[in-house]
């Protein structure tokens, strides 16, 4: 805040506010949702997640012993006060299986919050839109609070808001592809017709990824690979935090309409000519 000669606020502003996203019994201030996967080391993980504000992190259940000493797993770095734990079925190729490794997450104390994944190959790794739509109805019907990793198929989203999921979370581009939002009109129609939250997910390679996300009107940003394996990965947690703050604020405020011709800053009337 700065002040005039006279003494007088100089655009001074009302305390900003934003409503926290809540899915099922979870409530978030952060928007932001990170991986735990693929970092070089468990230190860098840890730092990475404190810098990027996150209050929930995923854990692939079938992984968690990966990359870490021996004796300890994932979950010795995740302290449960800070975060909320979300499992996910990361890694399942039909319905059964990722039904399975759910139940195994809620049993090691995981709780009923899961990220639903049902691959459909191990090249592209896009979802299989038969096999999740299944695992889903089941999850659901089993008390779990589902977000569901899905294609930005406008079609397959309804069908798995009407199955019961809390979160819908369409691929911005394919797992760990880094290409950014590849089908803005899609997440769009999504938005337009989700009565539950739409998370995007998956495919972001650098912050502006997440801006254009938010930007669009999406909930919240879920990422791993982009923070993990960027150079340097701490430093680009952070970028990912500003993002996604930068995103939903412009989201908040409304952008200006846009124009083919130029439209001018100062006012053009009541100028005196010859000045």
């Amino acid at each position: 805040m700065c002040r005039g000669a006279a003494g007088s606020t100089i655009g001074a502003v009302n305390t900003l506010h934003d409503e926290p996203l809540r899915i099922g019994k979870h409530t978030f201030t952060s928007r932001l949702f990170l991986g735990t996967g693929k970092y070089p080391d468990m230190d860098t993980m840890v730092r990475a997640l404190d810098v990027s504000g996150t209050q929930c992190v995923t854990v692939a259940v079938r992984r968690m012993s990966v990359g870490t000493p021996q004796g300890k797993t994932l979950l010795d770095y995740l302290p449960r006060d800070r975060y909320v734990l979300l499992p996910n079925t990361a890694g399942c190729f039909d319905a059964d299986h990722a039904v399975r490794t759910a139940l195994l997450g809620r049993e090691l104390g995981m709780g009923d919050l899961v990220k639903l994944e049902v691959l459909g190959d191990t090249e592209t790794l896009l979802p299989d839109p038969v096999g999740t739509l299944e695992a889903a109805r089941t999850l659901v019907k089993d008390g779990f609070t589902v977000l569901c990793y899905t294609s930005d198929d406008p079609i397959l989203a309804r069908r798995l808001e009407d199955a019961g999921v809390a979160a819908v979370m369409p691929a911005g581009a394919p797992i760990g592809s880094g290409q950014g939002i590849l089908n803005p009109n899609n997440i769009r129609i999504i938005l337009e017709r989700a009565k539950v939250p739409v998370i995007v997910d998956a495919g972001v390679g650098t912050a502006s990824d997440v801006t254009v996300a938010f930007e669009l009107g999406a909930l919240g940003v879920l990422l791993n690979t982009g923070v993990a394996l960027a150079k340097d990965p701490v430093r680009m947690a952070r970028a990912m935090k500003a993002a996604a703050e930068a995103g939903r604020d412009a989201f908040l405020s409304g952008r200006i309409p846009r124009k083919l011709y130029a439209s001018a800053s100062s006012p053009t009337s009541g100028i005196i000519a010859g000045e």
